[in-house]
């Protein structure tokens, strides 16, 4: 029983050691940099649509300010006339 738990180990230590080297080999490092740079690729893009999404959605907003404002003078202009129309009414 001890003699199992002993090779366990052993191999564990071994398959340990042997999984460091792969990860640190020059084939790993290439897979590590293409894979990193292909990260900050898809970040650059995905950064390009959130500004183009910004962008738009502040010309919308703009766009309501401004017809609410439109809306708010031509509100403004219906009530003089009523009040002109009704004085000349009476």
């Amino acid at each position: 029983m001890k003699i199992g738990k002993w090779g366990l180990f052993l191999g564990g230590v071994l398959f340990g050691t042997a999984g460091i080297k792969i990860l640190a080999s020059k084939d790993a490092k290439k897979a590590y940099t293409h894979a990193t740079a292909a990260v900050l690729r898809a970040k650059d893009c995905v950064m390009e649509v959130a500004t183009n999404v910004k962008e738009n959605c502040g010309d919308i907003y703009d766009d309501a300010k401004q017809i609410n404002e439109d809306r708010a003078v031509k509100e403004e202009e219906s009530v003089i006339s009523d009040a002109a129309n009704a004085n000349d009414a009476e």
